[in-house]
């Protein structure tokens, strides 16, 4: 079975996008998944994460000593028109034994004009025609050469060529969200944006291409709600509010639209996996706070840090130990929910 491409987007920054993609891929791991994540943004942040690089010098030095690693890398040939085949990029080992990343690299924010080109461009230049579906191409027979069992992009906050290539080509899409008013507005802005994308593509999913996008469009799986500050075991009262309103505004404004594109799950699938949230909240997800210090010291999710990781004592340990705990419960949840939704 193709493993899914599971794309997790929303052009507002800072809504934890990165870090959702590699603790979501670490639950998935943990449940016996091979998952392959992909760092889809230029600013390679999910890279610097999972690798624990701290500067330009590390970054220069595994991209010499492991050159079919990144994914900029992998699509050199297509972007520059020679005509030579994709090949399967070669993931890199993380420090969980089923969890693999594909790196990313600045240099694929070069590829953006070509893209915005090459989608506005008649499908009878090869050349040109090809660049669009050859990114997620790369990443399904990466995928297939590894036996891979799901696929994790994480995007860029943006809502340019590279990303409508990495969305449209993928099968299935999550929106993390903050509760705020600008997470609001970029809800209302998807609605908009994702139908447009759905029919920009549509003729680069002739069978003549030799790199075509997916006969059907991604389903929209839901939204993750998260980076509040919990109180008394849920979101404070101020928080609440914004979630609330989000959630409100997916349903009355992004779903519909959606719908009429055939791009979201149906709320009795959305149910029938998650049926302890309405449709269409995913999880909520509480910061972080302390205990990202050390997740990022150790390169792994908050959830996955020993009690020895954490570095505390007395009641401060006891205390981290059981929002770790919590932590571990709702992406194993989450991850569930996942495997359900996209047949895995």
């Amino acid at each position: 079975m193709q493993a899914p491409l599971i794309a997790l987007f929303n052009h507002k920054g800072g809504v934890s996008k990165t870090t959702t993609t590699f603790n979501l891929g670490w639950a998935l791991a943990d449940q016996g998944k091979k998952v392959l994540i992909v760092d889809g943004d230029p600013q390679c942040n999910l890279t610097g994460t999972v690798l624990g690089f701290e500067g330009i010098d590390d970054f220069s030095h595994f991209y010499t000593s492991r050159p079919r690693s990144n994914i900029s890398a992998c699509l050199e040939a297509v972007f520059r028109g020679t005509g030579t085949p994709l090949d399967p990029a070669h993931p890199v080992e993380t420090s969980h034994p089923n969890l693999f990343l594909l790196a990313g690299n600045i240099d694929l924010a070069a590829n953006e004009t070509q893209l915005a080109v090459s989608l506005t461009t008649s499908t009878a230049i090869p050349a040109l025609a090809n660049m669009p579906g050859s990114i997620c191409e790369l990443l399904r027979i990466t995928a297939r050469s590894h036996e891979i069992d799901v696929v994790l992009i994480d995007m860029s906050p943006s809502v340019g060529a590279l990303n409508e290539c990495f969305l449209m080509g993928s099968d299935y899409f999550i929106v993390p969200t903050s509760p705020d008013y600008y997470c609001k507005q970029a809800i209302t802005s998807l609605a908009r944006v994702v139908p447009n994308w759905d029919v920009d593509v549509s003729k680069f999913r002739a069978e003549i291409l030799r790199y075509k996008f997916p006969k059907k469009p991604p389903k929209f799986c839901g939204i993750i709600s998260q980076r509040y500050r919990p109180r008394l075991g849920g979101p404070a009262k101020s928080f609440q509010k914004w979630i609330d309103v989000v959630k409100q505004t997916v349903n009355e404004e992004l779903i519909p639209t959606l719908r009429k594109s055939d791009m979201c799950v149906t709320e009795a699938e959305f149910l029938a996996a998650h049926p302890q949230d309405t449709p269409y909240n995913l999880a909520n997800i509480a910061d972080f706070n302390s205990l990202i210090a050390q997740s990022q010291r150790h390169n792994k999710p908050v959830f996955a840090l020993s009690d020895a990781e954490i570095d505390q004592a007395g009641m401060i340990l006891e205390t981290m130990k059981k929002s770790r705990d919590t932590f571990r419960e709702t992406f194993e949840g989450l991850a569930r929910s996942v495997t359900i939704l996209t047949h895995l």
